[in-house]
């Protein structure tokens, strides 16, 4: 197009995703908090309004604020939010009331805490919440606003000087409680301490974007056993994380000599006794009950995420710690093997308690033990926070084993998607690039649309600019505080690859083209480090390419990270129209076939010595995956190679016995490339095959898919979702659903299956398709909403036969 055209395009395109696609604005609300206490670490507040139900119409909440909060209407459970957005602006939230609201006065409460401390999960912004209850334009009540029927209290319940979660996310919860501490939320005749409010910084606000989580309630399945212990036990020495002592400026929090206790030290100085298995279903209504020094652990079945509550009857003043983990360790709950403090704590005093934890949490296990009194616990329950639309898809195949793969994908990515797309939802909460590249495609098929993605896409293109990380950089996982200024710079390389794909996938060019500016800077940023043969050269911070012996050969030249520069370069000039980045891409494979390939394998690194560069002799399995992924090599012009890889690579093999000199990939993310090349040579058998060799066990023992190929760190991991992917693409034989161009792409190929069907979600409808062997072929049945063609690809000729 003409180039004044072009940038009428561009700059509507920018306007356009610069103004939210629906203005959110207060009618009378403004940001509050308490008076002199918004930059308070870990201060819990309650707000809340008695108000008169509308005799008529919808009764809506709108709020926002800094950090988190959780919404009670006359007593009962209603929200949790915000969604996050990036620096500086805040999602709001429109909460329904209508249906939980009584004839005559009705009181709306919120806990909402201000943590003021840096990290993966929640932004280090000062704490405020701003919120209003509206009905037919009627302002019912409203903070900051003249006469305003809400009022804030500070809740001593929670202790404050405790140490953090983990490095990734804020302060553990320990708490002090008596009985009426909670009156306030659900009895307006409560008293209730008023203090009071200043007003805060207006603030730049957006919509929610992505749809609200699902709060079901899942109670444990079984009991687990029991036991007894002895406290105070000696420990020569004691498992501290760097959250508990390396706070500083980099990572705030208090220090540990400010601490009022630390759990995480008292639990670890315990002898057990005796132990009891026990195996029973559990039953909600029978009382476990607890003395001092006793202990029991129950399994919920399936790894779950959400908030963890109970019904507690406190007989003696009792002190209890509730630990949980993914997984057991030795037959126990190891609230320290992720790398995190799992332990909530409860000091209270007799009377009856319903607790419910303030954060969410991960565990298919949970344990309570109490040092001290005695307290019965029954009506055990897990509020699930996830994604609501992860349902829609459905798979069934006539090998059960692959049924259980999909549905762990689909409880993987439920619990990885609630408002960003994140690694885990244990120990991080982050919303890590090259993770979301894999979970973003889960979440099309899944959900049946990109509404996630946008957002997550949006809260990196907001910013004007990312503190601490150099020009041009994108931040390894946003929204995020690096204090440290640790950037991932393969990451951000990530992050163009999903843009080019959201793009297909959403038809979004507002979006793209806000990127625009970004992604060139990014580039630009890359130039300081092209040596002489255009090779990214000696990449500063943590240079990254996957969780194996990879990453101790990425300097100086990493030929992986080269690799996926190319494709990035590629992806920006078709993206943008910029024939010059398709060229230097061309130029990079080019160098790196020519320097890295030793003729049987491509090696990894090459290491500079004065001014020569040196090849070394480093050899991984994932470096041949990257060659094959982005075009450095095709099946046919490294044959041999190809062949090496596809018979004698994958889950089957010894790596100590069959090309030891070929360090073996990770699950994250080698493996999953290596089903990718395999798909793209229609290998589908082989795909099948090797995806319940690596993830059958993972299944099958938390229902989730995990990290690593043990339980060493999260068995929950965003990116594993894509398995799901993979089945409807390699299995079911949806192998391109294009929701733009209303075109269907089946692919069949021989697979030792009987039969299988499935459907995927549509904006407008649902695909849905099925095959079953018969007389030496397939039959198959398709159905797509009108309008929508269906192409078929038969790679190995099979008799195909489509039924009505």
């Amino acid at each position: 197009m003409p180039r004044m055209t072009f940038v009428l395009f561009l700059l509507a395109a920018l306007i356009s995703f610069a103004v939210p696609a629906r203005a959110v604005e207060f009618q009378a609300a403004r940001p509050v908090w308490p008076a002199g206490q918004e930059l308070e670490k870990n201060l819990l507040v309650g707000f809340r309004a008695v108000f008169e139900a509308p005799l008529e119409g919808k009764t809506i909440l709108r709020l926002t604020g800094s950090s988190l909060y959780r919404v009670y209407v006359n007593g009962v459970f209603c929200g949790h939010g915000p969604a996050r957005g990036p620096h500086g602006f805040y999602r709001v939230d429109e909460l329904d009331l209508t249906a939980s609201l009584l004839p005559g006065p009705n009181l709306v409460a919120l806990e909402i805490a201000g943590y003021n401390v840096n990290s993966f999960y929640l932004l280090d912004q000062p704490a405020f919440l701003q919120a209003e209850i509206v009905s037919g334009g009627r302002v019912l009540a409203a903070t900051g606003a003249a006469g305003s029927a809400f009022q804030a209290c500070l809740l001593p319940e929670r202790i404050r000087k405790v140490q953090r979660f983990s490095f990734q996310r804020n302060f553990i919860e320990c708490y002090r409680l008596r009985p009426g501490l909670d009156r306030w939320l659900k009895d307006i005749s409560s008293q209730f301490a008023a203090v009071d409010c200043a007003l805060q910084r207006e603030q730049k606000l957006l919509p929610r974007g992505v749809p609200y989580p699902s709060f079901d309630l899942r109670q444990p399945v079984r009991l687990v056993s029991r036991g007894t212990l002895r406290t105070g036990a000696e420990k020569a020495e004691l498992w501290k994380d760097r959250s508990l002592t390396n706070i500083s400026a980099r990572m705030k929090g208090f220090k540990e000599s400010e601490l009022e206790l630390v759990p995480t030290n008292e639990l670890q100085k315990v002898e057990n006794l005796s132990e009891a298995k026990d195996g029973r279903p559990y039953d909600p209504d029978e009382k476990l009950s607890l003395s001092a020094g006793s202990w029991r652990i129950l399994d919920f079945g399936t790894n779950l995420s959400g908030f963890i509550g109970a019904t507690l009857t406190v007989q003696k003043a009792s002190r209890l710690f509730v630990t949980f983990d993914e997984v057991l360790t030795g037959g126990d709950v190891d609230f320290k093997r992720l790398d995190c403090a799992n332990v909530l704590y409860y000091e209270l005093q007799p009377g009856e308690y319903r607790i419910e934890s303030f954060e969410p949490y991960t565990l298919k296990f949970l344990k309570f033990t109490l040092f001290e009194g005695d307290c019965d616990i029954s009506h055990l329950y897990l509020r699930e926070l996830v994604n609501p639309e992860a349902v829609k898809g459905k798979f069934a195949a006539s090998d059960s084993r692959l049924n259980r793969l999909f549905e762990a994908g689909r409880e993987t990515f439920r619990q990885n998607a609630v408002d960003i797309f994140t690694d885990c939802p244990s120990r991080e909460r982050a919303g890590w690039l090259c993770d979301s590249y894999f979970t973003a495609r889960a979440s099309s098929d899944l959900c049946g649309n990109t509404r996630l993605e946008k957002t997550f896409f949006e809260n990196f293109l907001l910013p004007d600019s990312f503190a601490h990380l150099p020009k041009g950089m994108l931040p390894m996982c946003y929204p995020a505080d690096h204090n440290n200024g640790s950037f991932i710079p393969n990451w951000a390389l990530w992050f163009v690859l999903q843009l080019e794909e959201y793009a297909a996938r959403s038809g979004d060019s507002a979006t793209v083209q806000a990127a625009r500016p970004k992604v060139l800077a990014l580039f630009d940023y890359f130039e300081k480090f092209r040596n002489r043969d255009g090779l990214l050269e000696k990449l500063d911070n943590w240079v990254f390419v996957e969780w194996s012996k990879a990453n101790d050969f990425v300097q100086d030249v990493s030929y992986p990270s080269n690799m996926l520069y190319a494709g990035a370069l590629d992806a920006a000039s078709r993206m943008y129209h910029l024939p010059e980045l398709a060229e230097q891409a061309g130029a990079v494979r080019k160098a790196v076939a020519a320097q890295s390939w030793d003729g049987k394998f491509f090696v990894d690194n090459a290491l500079r010595q004065g001014k020569k560069l040196s090849v070394t002799a480093n050899h991984t399995e994932v470096c041949q995956y990257f060659a094959y992924f982005f075009g450095v090599a095709t099946p046919e012009t490294h044959p041999a190679l190809w062949e090496t890889l596809r018979t004698q690579f994958g889950p089957r093999r010894d790596p100590e016995k069959t090309f030891p000199e070929v360090f073996p990939a990770a699950p994250f993310i080698g493996k999953m490339l290596r089903l990718e090349v395999l798909s793209r040579r229609a290998a589908c058998a082989q795909v099948l095959e090797e995806a319940l060799g690596y993830y059958l066990s993972m299944a099958e023992t938390t229902g989730t898919l995990w990290e690593f190929d043990g339980a060493l760190a999260s068995c929950n991991h965003g990116f594993a979702s894509h398995l799901s992917h993979i089945l409807y693409r390699d299995v079911l034989g949806l192998y391109r659903v294009d929701p733009l161009a209303r075109e269907v792409t089946l692919r069949f190929t021989a697979l030792p299956l009987e039969w299988c069907e499935g459907s995927r979600p549509l904006p407008d409808g649902e695909v849905y398709l099925s095959w079953r062997k018969k007389e030496g072929g397939l039959a198959y049945r398709v159905h797509a909403p009108a309008g929508y063609r269906i192409r078929v690809e038969n790679p190995e000729g099979l008799d195909l036969q489509l039924e009505e």
